[in-house]
């Protein structure tokens, strides 16, 4: 039987785990393209090898039950698949690095062969040692919880906010200019 797992976060209290490895790969990025204007520079390696033990892991834990979300990384990082989720499920997430972690490569970083997954508390030690046992890394990188977005350390903005800087973005690129007189 097959099994559709939404992107959006839904259930508070579910765990939020990274799979795959984050690599300082921007060429190519939104980042470059929104800061440069320039796509140029080397883009993510594409490890199909990975991407199929990643495309295992997600289809086992869908078909397990144990996913409650899963989103891809791709365009824009972790940070807009983490966007995309919190309005998409309409939960929050707090989000924690280690110490030591370079924030915006955490964030904005495309490597491929990665995806955020929501797991219910009860799965989250039968999924991570499935990951494990198969070689994927995985990582705990947070929880689904409340109606703001935050990062520790970095930054905190309402689902409200990020909904409106969401939605308002490219119908006010196209909007009308407003006449003078």
């Amino acid at each position: 039987m097959a099994r559709r797992v939404p992107i959006g976060f839904a259930d508070e209290g579910d765990s939020l785990l990274l799979l795959g490895q984050t690599r300082e790969e921007f060429g190519g990025s939104e980042w470059a393209w929104v800061t440069h204007r320039n796509l140029g520079g080397r883009p993510p390696a594409v490890d199909l090898a990975a991407e199929k033990l990643l495309a295992e892991i997600l289809v086992a834990g869908s078909r397990d039950g144990m996913l409650t979300a899963a989103h891809d990384i791709s365009d824009g990082g972790l940070a807009q698949a983490l966007v995309e989720s919190c309005l998409q499920g309409g939960h929050g997430a707090r989000i924690v690095f280690p110490r030591d972690a370079d924030l915006f490569t955490e964030l904005f970083s495309e490597s491929a062969g990665r995806a955020v997954v929501a797991v219910a508390r009860s799965e989250e030690l039968r999924f991570t040692d499935m990951c494990a046992a198969r070689g994927l890394p995985c990582r705990r990188v947070g929880v689904v919880d409340g109606d703001t977005l935050e990062v520790q350390d970095a930054f905190t903005v309402t689902l409200a906010d990020l909904r409106t800087a969401h939605t308002s973005t490219l119908p006010s690129l196209f909007a009308a200019p407003t006449p003078t007189t």
